[in-house]
């Protein structure tokens, strides 16, 4: 055969995406080492995969099994962890301890109690 020609391709592979897919996943392998199953004759890889494909020196099968291994793709994240909110708010006293020095956490009656209490101070003050 002097000359591939895609047709005498889709002969053996009648959907031509697929032979498209098939060769180049072919020429690749060649390019990365593969033993070739025909002669090379000067001819460049792609050129050379089309050939085995259109002469079946090589396993039809296992060429279109390689192209859907090489296609598939597992990608694996890492989910970020729920943060606590105590540990942000301790994380956050320590890294900037000079601007919460004056500052109190209070909650329910006792944010009640202490609002209260500065309220006297404040008013018991005298005006200067």
């Amino acid at each position: 055969m002097a000359r591939v020609t895609v047709e005498d391709c889709v002969i053996k592979v009648p959907n031509r995406f697929e032979l498209v897919m098939m060769a180049s996943q072919r020429s690749r392998s060649i390019a990365s080492g593969a033993p070739i199953s025909v002669e090379k004759d000067d001819d460049k890889n792609p050129v050379i995969a089309l050939r085995e494909i259109a002469e079946e020196t090589i396993e039809l099968d296992d060429l279109s099994d390689s192209v859907i291994r090489g296609l598939q793709k597992h990608l694996e994240f890492d989910e970020p962890e729920e943060e606590d909110p105590m540990e942000l708010m301790t994380a956050a006293a320590l890294t900037d301890e000079s601007d919460l020095q004056g500052m109190q956490v209070r909650s329910g009656k006792d944010a009640a109690e202490s609002e209260a209490a500065d309220a006297e101070k404040t008013s018991d003050k005298p005006a200067s």
